[in-house]
C-alpha cells in the first residue's frame, strides 16, 4: 500500500488518478516489481522482521507495519509527485474484517473492507450495453469473475464453492468515482460513466452496488478456469 509519508494515510486512486497507470507484479514471494510509465522499474523486497514499523491508517482502522524501504519510497515519491511510503503488511498484523459480517479472526488485509470480491461477467456485460460501450472488468478491480451466470445472480448467492473451497457471500460492494477512471489511461470519463448508468438502477439507500464481497472458509488454491457451484 502507498501512503502518504507525513501523516500515514493510505492512497488511493480516489485522490490520484496516476495511480491507475501503477503495475506491482510478483517476482516469486518474496519480491515485487514495481512499473509506471517513465520510470526505470524497480524491484523490491518484501521487509524481512527487523524492518521499521510504520503507522498507517485505513479508512478508521490504524495499524503499525513494515516500511519496504527508501527505494521504493524514493521511487514513488518521484513518479507520484508527493511524499510517500510504500508499506506491506504480513499476515500477522492484518485487521480485523468488520463483525457486522465476519467471525472474529477473520483478516483483512490493505483492501478497502473484504479480503474478495467477484463480480459476474454478465453482469459487466449488461451495464456495457446500457453504458452504450465496452467497459473493462479492471474498472471494478475483483479478484473473482465467474463466467456463465445471469446478470447480478450474484446478488442473491449466499454460499458457493470454487474448486474445493468453499466462501460465504457476505455484503454488495459499494461502488464510488474511481470506477470512472480509465485503467489504461487513468483520464476520468467526462460523463462520470458507468457511475451515472449504475446509479440509475443499482442504487440502494443511497450506495451504488455492483459485486459481492467474500470472505473464504479456510484455506486453499484458486486457478483459472475452476468450477464455480452455489451452495446456497
Amino acid at each position: 500500500m502507498v501512503v502518504d509519508a507525513e501523516s500515514g494515510r493510505f492512497l488511493t486512486q480516489r485522490l490520484l488518478a496516476q495511480m491507475t497507470q501503477l503495475r506491482a507484479r510478483w517476482q516469486g514471494a518474496e519480491r515485487l516489481l514495481l512499473s509506471a510509465p517513465g520510470m526505470p522499474d524497480l524491484l523490491v523486497a518484501v521487509p524481512g522482521p527487523q524492518a521499521a514499523l510504520r503507522g498507517v491508517t485505513i479508512w478508521r482502522d490504524s495499524l503499525q507495519v513494515p516500511d519496504a524501504g527508501e527505494a521504493a519510497a524514493l521511487w514513488l515519491s518521484q513518479w507520484l509527485g508527493r511524499a510517500c511510503r510504500l508499506v506491506q503488511v504480513p499476515e500477522s498484523r492484518a485487521r480485523q474484517v468488520d463483525t457486522g459480517y465476519a467471525e472474529p479472526g477473520e483478516k483483512v488485509a490493505f483492501a478497502d473492507g473484504f479480503p474478495l470480491l467477484l463480480i459476474g461477467q454478465a453482469s459487466l456485460d449488461d451495464l456495457s450495453a446500457r453504458v452504450g460501450r465496452p467497459l473493462q472488468m479492471l474498472r471494478f478491480r475483483p479478484n473473482l469473475v465467474v463466467a456463465g451466470s445471469e446478470p447480478y445472480a450474484e446478488d442473491g448467492w449466499k454460499r458457493i464453492r470454487i474448486g474445493e473451497l468453499e466462501f460465504r457471500v457476505v455484503k454488495g460492494c459499494s461502488r464510488c468515482i474511481m470506477t470512472t477512471l480509465d485503467p489504461q489511461t487513468g483520464e476520468r470519463s467526462a460523463d462520470r460513466e458507468p457511475l451515472n448508468t449504475l446509479k440509475s438502477y443499482r442504487e440502494r439507500e443511497g450506495e451504488v452496488y455492483f459485486g459481492q464481497n467474500l470472505i473464504a472458509c479456510g484455506e486453499g488454491r484458486l486457478t483459472l478456469d475452476m468450477p464455480v457451484e452455489v451452495l446456497e
